[in-house]
């Protein structure tokens, strides 16, 4: 077949290397339409672009259990405790929230902020058993952020270095969140450490790239829970910014200490339509104590609005 038979068929010319071994004069051999056919498809058929691997967290620690016992913390095994049943109920509402089951809806609920009025009354305490009592659930993976980026506390408590996180990947816009997360040895548990020391802290919390990164937190995966341990609010100002982030905030009051006026004073900085609940802190009187056989040590309540809550959950 000559090469204008080849054109009419919409087939391509062949080969020069095919052409130059046919004798002078002669024609390639004719071949058969369904050959033609093959050949036209495969010409047509384009490439498939390459795949890219999925990105995978680059670190991971080991949480030793023993430890976070020893200090009095929850642990993912399978005893009964009391701290595991009274954080069961200080889970409870934030879950429903987050599913869009509670009394109040929210936008973006499953970011959870946990803060308190000063410092010391046992914030990153709430936030990692928290974080580790919801990692339990059989139908909840949960990422642990420490935003508090002046006086991070995250990796001491849990036994763990990292050197970058939070900060690092708001002022690199080269680092994608899978450089700086942390998986552990809790299959539904990740964190994100607070990174490098900024003097510009409270502007990369308020900056845009913070508000995207919050927002691509909030809706990557429809059954993550992000947990941010805050700054005190009476303290810094990054705190009441970071509040304006989050779908729900959990005040830690420390009980005979925190002053009810303190209590007041961090709730004027938040948004008075937030969802906001307490959790009393330190607490001589523990939930369940005398069916589970403890003494005293940390209890805690939760509830919703400001008057009632804070009655209960502060001394003057």
């Amino acid at each position: 077949m000559n090469t204008i038979e080849r054109a009419m068929l919409g087939q391509s010319p062949p080969p020069m290397e095919e052409l130059a071994s046919v004798p002078p004069g002669d024609s390639p051999a004719p071949r058969s339409v369904d050959h033609i056919i093959e050949r036209a498809a495969v010409i047509a058929k384009p490439e498939p672009p390459p795949v890219s691997p999925p990105k995978r967290t680059q670190r991971s620690t080991v949480l030793d259990f023993d430890r976070l016992r020893a200090m009095g913390m929850l642990v993912p095994d399978a005893r009964r405790s009391q701290i595991k049943e009274e954080y069961r109920h200080i889970k409870r509402p934030l879950l429903m929230n987050a599913a869009g089951k509670g009394a109040t809806r929210a936008k973006h609920a499953n970011l959870i902020m946990v803060t308190s009025s000063r410092p010391g009354e046992g914030k990153t305490f709430t936030a990692c058993n928290l974080a580790l009592s919801i990692a339990a659930e059989r139908d909840r993976t949960v990422l642990l952020v420490d935003a508090d980026v002046i006086k991070p506390s995250i990796a001491k408590t849990l036994g763990f270095e990292a050197d970058r996180g939070l900060v690092d990947l708001l002022i690199d816009a080269q680092l994608e969140l899978a450089d700086v997360l942390v998986d552990t040895n809790v299959p539904s548990l990740t964190m994100l450490p607070a990174g490098s020391t900024h003097h510009l802290s409270t502007e990369l919390l308020a900056s845009e790239n913070m508000r995207k990164l919050a927002v691509e937190m909030s809706n990557r995966y429809s059954d993550r829970i992000i947990i941010f341990d805050s700054p005190p609010l009476l303290v810094t100002t990054e705190a009441s910014v970071l509040a304006t982030l989050a779908g729900q905030i959990v005040m830690v009051v420390e009980a005979s200490r925190t002053h009810q006026s303190q209590v007041q004073e961090a709730l004027a900085l938040l948004d008075p339509n937030q969802i906001v609940g307490f959790v009393l802190n330190k607490a001589k009187r523990v939930l369940g104590a005398d069916y589970y056989g403890y003494g005293y040590g940390y209890g805690y309540g939760y509830g919703y609005g400001y008057g009632a809550d804070q009655r209960d959950g502060a001394e003057e």
